[in-house]
């Protein structure tokens, strides 16, 4: 499919104070879009949109809040006139052994992932629908395969993949393009959070080649705003991505077998493990929480 100028176009990108979010914003504004940044770090977020290239505000918001990014989306129209692409980037991460998993922050996991999500497109598609714009949901290989010790980021992310594929067909009629877009291990403040744990490190160095490796961010996010440009049903972050679609349907009996061995050898490190949100936004989202309740 031809590519789509983004000079002009506006783009909103939730999780943009950090990783993905952060610099997508920076490669959107660098090709002429203007920005609308989301997150849950209102100063990084200033930071961020102050060293961007066209036009761009920020906006605090929980997004598994409806009322504040309906609120958000009403005054995105007001400052830009218009939103031509939405990027549902916002996303944290859990790991650990399910039994023992911490159910508050099992459920964020899945809240923000998928929930958040969801309460973004609804905020903001009747405005894509007068704009005949985009919406690229950010998945990952974890919608792809299962993995142990990363149920809720697994199920969440199986899920807004799943979501996505149904509002294509609802909306594709109406002017609207919906995308998935996948990425395997990113080097991101999420992943390296992740890595902090000995356990969980070694358990995806043991991965088989190529999802055992940690990939650069700069050319992942490329392959995003490649996608977006196209308006692309499917955007890899990484090319291997693609392949894995045609042997999907194996996986679940392989890692079934093979994950028991690997859990087996692990099984007397895993006491003591961390049960929270991994990495600087899961820091951000419990800290937000905190607030909020306080």
């Amino acid at each position: 499919m031809s590519r789509v100028s983004l000079e002009g176009q506006v783009a909103v990108v939730t999780g943009a104070a950090r990783g993905v979010g952060e610099l997508l914003a920076r490669k959107l504004s660098a090709r002429g879009a203007k920005v609308a940044l989301v997150g849950l770090e209102p100063d990084a977020l200033k930071r961020v949109s102050e060293r961007l290239h066209s036009d761009s505000d920020h906006w605090y918001a929980d997004v598994t809040d409806h009322e504040a990014m309906v609120r958000v989306a009403a005054e995105v129209k007001e400052r830009f006139g218009k939103v031509d692409i939405v990027v549902a980037n916002a996303g944290v991460a859990g790991g650990g052994p399910f039994a023992d998993s911490d159910p508050q922050s099992w459920r964020r996991v899945v809240e923000v992932n998928l929930i958040g999500s969801a309460v973004t497109a609804r905020a903001f598609l009747p405005l894509l629908k007068e704009s005949r714009g985009y919406l690229l949901q950010v998945a990952s290989l974890a919608a792809i395969t299962p993995a142990p010790m990363m149920t809720a980021y697994c199920a969440s992310k199986a899920g807004v993949e799943a979501y996505a594929h149904c509002l294509r067909a609802e909306v594709g009629h109406q002017g609207v393009r919906v995308g998935v877009g996948y990425l395997s291990w990113t080097d991101t403040d999420m992943v390296r959070g992740a890595d902090q744990d000995e356990v969980m490190r070694e358990l995806r160095q043991r991965l088989p080649w190529p999802a055992n490796k940690t990939y650069p961010l700069g050319p992942a996010v490329d392959r995003l705003v490649a996608g977006i440009e196209r308006r692309s049903a499917h955007v890899y972050g990484q090319g291997w991505l693609r392949g894995m679609q045609g042997v999907r349907g194996y996986l679940p009996a392989l890692i079934g077998t093979v994950g028991q061995r690997e859990m087996r050898r692990f099984a007397p490190r895993l006491q003591g493990m961390r049960t929270g949100l991994v990495g600087a936004g899961g820091a951000a989202d419990e800290e937000s929480r905190a607030t909020q309740r306080s």
